[in-house]
């Protein structure tokens, strides 16, 4: 069941231009918004889809609040990540924020940002004979939301491991405890989150550099992807990326190609 809130963190703090193009348009004559040259379902707002229980990329809080390292402002509507990319290429949300590694395959529905953030995909269990070789993964059921690239990368790569597909990274890891599968392959931020609570250990980290997170826009609306790029190269230089980081990842190693070239 999606979720919709007005709210404020990421996009909306990369403050120019693409904040500065939202806030105007909030102000403008319904005439000037009616020009809409960045191709917006509504003219006077942004819509954007997002997962809302991958932390610390993108969280609901107690008070059902939307929060996170990507959702920003304007309408931020959470659903499951399957749906994400169909749902900006049908011309249900403008962009799709959710930590979406850009791939080939990806890029054959939508268009994508200049990337803003990598990691590790990395595989969570509590059984002991699942250890940090791969290889142990071997006739074991792994667990994997649906679309994700961890999807990819474990149906290509550990082709002896029987995959058991989620909606979300919640009910994977109750079925990692309730016994339904032995491990859970998911972002290393979410996977350190969930080891903390329930006594789990990462048992593998696999760099995901080669896949970079980007902003997913409607195929050939290039006026909205250029004005995300031109916000997001400024927020890296004026430090806004890196105190979100530090923020959201507190002591996790900071890639240095997100981080100002100057002092």
């Amino acid at each position: 069941m999606s979720q919709t809130i007005r709210k404020q963190t990421f996009l909306s703090r990369l403050a120019t231009p693409l904040a500065a193009v939202v806030m105007a348009m909030t102000l403008t004559s319904p005439a000037q918004a009616g020009d809409n040259p960045y191709n917006l379902i509504d003219p006077a707002s942004v819509s954007v889809g997002s997962l809302g229980d991958a932390k610390p990329y993108a969280l609901t809080t107690a008070a059902g609040e939307l929060t996170g390292f990507d959702p920003e402002q304007i309408l931020f509507t959470g659903q499951e990540f399957a749906a994400l990319l169909p749902s900006v290429a049908n011309g249900r949300f403008d962009i799709a924020a959710a930590a979406i590694g850009i791939t080939e395959k990806r890029e054959e529905v939508v268009d994508f940002s200049d990337g803003y953030l990598a990691g590790y995909l990395s595989v969570l269990s509590g059984e002991d004979a699942v250890t940090d070789d791969p290889a142990s993964l071997a006739g074991k059921r792994l667990g994997v939301v649906q679309g994700t690239l961890q999807e990819m990368y474990a149906r290509k790569t550990f082709t002896d491991t029987d995959i058991v597909q989620f909606p979300d990274n919640n009910t994977g890891v109750a079925a990692l405890n309730n016994g339904t599968i032995d491990a859970h392959f998911l972002d290393y931020e979410a996977a350190k989150t969930y080891g903390e609570r329930y006594d789990l250990a990462i048992r593998v980290n696999i760099p995901s550099f080669d896949a970079p997170a980007g902003f997913a826009v409607k195929p050939g609306n290039d006026a909205l992807r250029e004005a995300l790029n031109t916000a997001m190269h400024e927020a890296l230089e004026d430090g806004t990326w890196r105190d979100l980081y530090q923020k959201w990842f507190p002591g996790s190693p900071m890639p240095k190609e997100y981080l100002p070239t100057t002092n």
